[in-house]
């Protein structure tokens, strides 16, 4: 079987490993599987599920299985009239012009989400040529695959002008956005001028290399209860679509923005984990840049978040589910160095007790009177944050209230812990919290250090979005950095809501940031750090808001290039 076969095969599993296997030389394990390195001694190893890597005692680590990404949804609005009124309020188009003309130019955009439609006049130049450089379709399969990676296909710029001078240009590049949020986050960001000028994206002299996700394997949307039919993207795919802008760049030697409009409730939420990591690695170098959505569950009462003490060493977290909620996961996070147990009540009255068994043994809970089957996994030491982490798997939860009571124990009594359920998108009926903090809701990889992460506000009464994710990290770090325009934003495909678009707009004035550091030879060491410096620093402040700021952004509410 070929390494293509395996990573597209749901028979073997997406594995991230902290290990080098160099291809100079052949190392003899006794399993079988691909392995694909992406820097230092991270690597992902597509290995036969049957023989996966587990611990001895038959789980999966929690570092070592990727997680699912959902897109930070480019919600529909009422369809309005093509305008830049989000780029005025941004500041962007005021720098578009004299004395500045900052456009993009020698900039390229990356994008990692559901494609682009290519053919559309905003992708497009005024001779009517592509202004994308590339696109890898990694979910075609009949192309040649990038240099480097074993699947999907790549198109370059020649073969997107061949396929738009030809009348049926999908039989040339086949390659399309389906859903339409890749091609919106494009738009915004570096759109070309359409409709007399009506229409234009933040950088519109950018240069775009897109990159349109698979979606993740069946076994994986079966462990996360991903609904049939949501969008799920494996962490995977998208390291590798990462490495991929960045191999493609350098042969360009031009400056690098990523633009992320996918994330997660799953994780540390301090942006640990291998994609944390790797866009932390990335950012260091010069001329490069990451821009993430904060994420729409700010309002969604999709986190809970309590801190224990010897006179209160028990907290009860009340759950609400839906009906016909097919099942769902949701995990607790506690800080060293407490420890805690659960007792779980079902709608009917059921108990069932998990003591915590300081092992990684996952234990079955099933009730007499309810249909579900609820798997509680346990890391004492998780191994890449060192936090404990306590993840509820639930299959055919009964409709009601449930209620956990999480109990500290052992040496030391108290500590806080965090729960949070998955993002909106991956549950199938109405489930939350009764009693929720909207706080820490940012979605990953929104807390990686070196990303710009961007909340989303109104610009017809400069209010915050309800759904925009807020702040801070569980280990206090200050996120987002900023909020731009997200509610009702003007595009080529209707006006869209959500921290995506804010993401996209934030891309493009990063564009603009980049033309005038690097190629205008301003500050020609910048790199992703400074460059969320830079917007900081120009960000306008509310003089009655106080800084940090858990919902408009840590530093301020508006973008300004």
């Amino acid at each position: 079987m070929t390494c293509k076969e395996r990573i597209l095969s749901n028979d073997y599993a997406d594995t991230l490993v902290y290990i080098l296997l160099p291809e100079e030389y052949n190392y003899d394990l006794p399993i079988d599987y691909c392995y694909h390195h992406l820097a230092n001694e991270w690597g992902i190893l597509y290995v036969d599920r049957a023989n996966a890597l587990y611990n001895r005692e038959g789980q999966v680590a929690y570092s070592v299985l990727p997680k699912c990404y959902g897109l930070m949804e480019c919600r529909a609005a009422q369809n309005g009239n093509l305008n830049t009124l989000s780029l005025a309020e941004s500041g962007i188009l005021s720098v578009q012009g004299e004395p500045l003309n900052l456009t993009g130019k020698n900039v390229t955009i990356g994008f990692i989400d559901t494609g682009i439609r290519y053919q559309d006049p905003v992708f497009r130049d005024f001779a009517g040529k592509s202004r994308i450089a590339a696109i890898w379709d990694q979910t075609i399969q009949t192309g040649t695959p990038p240099e480097g990676f074993a699947y999907g296909t790549e198109y370059t710029k020649a073969m997107i002008d061949e396929a738009l001078a030809s009348d049926n240009p999908l039989s040339i590049v086949p390659s399309t956005d389906a859903n339409g949020h890749g091609s919106v986050m494009a738009s915004l960001a570096a759109g070309s001028p359409i409709e007399e000028g009506r229409f234009t994206g933040a950088a519109p002299d950018s240069q775009i290399v897109a990159v349109k996700l698979k979606e993740a394997k069946q076994y994986l949307k079966d462990y996360y209860k991903i609904p049939p039919g949501v969008p799920c993207y494996s962490e995977a795919d998208i390291l590798q679509a990462i490495q991929y802008l960045q191999k493609y760049v350098l042969i360009l030697t031009k400056p690098l923005v990523i633009c992320l409009g996918v994330g997660t409730s799953f994780g540390d939420h301090t942006g640990g984990g291998m994609l944390g990591n790797y866009i932390n690695y990335l950012s260091m170098q010069k001329s490069r840049v990451f821009v993430t959505a904060g994420g729409n569950e700010g309002n969604a009462s999709h986190h809970f978040s309590r801190r224990l003490s010897e006179s209160q060493r028990s907290q009860d977290v009340e759950i609400r589910v839906g009906e016909d909620n097919k099942g769902f996961i949701m995990d607790l996070w506690g800080n060293v160095p407490y420890f805690y147990n659960a007792v779980i009540r079902t709608p009917g009255g059921e108990t069932a007790r998990w003591n915590n068994p300081r092992s990684y043994i996952p234990q079955e809970f099933t009730f007499v009177y309810e249909r579900t089957r609820l798997v509680i996994e346990y890391q004492l030491v998780e191994s890449l944050s060192g936090a404990e982490v306590i993840r509820f798997r639930f299959s055919d939860p009964s409709q009601g209230v449930w209620n956990i009571r999480i109990i500290s124990e052992g040496n030391r009594i108290g500590g806080q812990f965090d729960i949070w359920l998955p993002i909106s998108e991956f549950l199938s009926a109405e489930t939350y919290f009764l009693q929720p903090s909207p706080y820490t809701t940012i979605t990953e990889p929104g807390y990686v250090d070196s990303a710009v992460t961007v909340a989303a506000y109104q610009t017809s009464n400069n209010s915050i979005a309800a759904s925009s994710g807020r702040g801070f990290a569980r280990n206090n770090a200050i996120v987002p950095e900023i909020a731009a325009p997200g509610v009702n934003v003007s595009t080529p495909y209707g006006d869209r809501s959500g921290t995506s678009v804010g993401a996209a707009i934030t891309a493009g004035g990063c564009a603009q940031l980049m033309e005038w550091a690097v190629v205008n030879s301003n500050d020609i060491l910048v790199n992703s750090v400074n460059i969320k410096n830079y917007l900081i620093r120009g960000a306008k402040r509310d003089p009655y808001l106080e800084y940090p700021n858990r919902e408009w952004g840590a530093y301020g509410n508006i973008v300004s290039s």
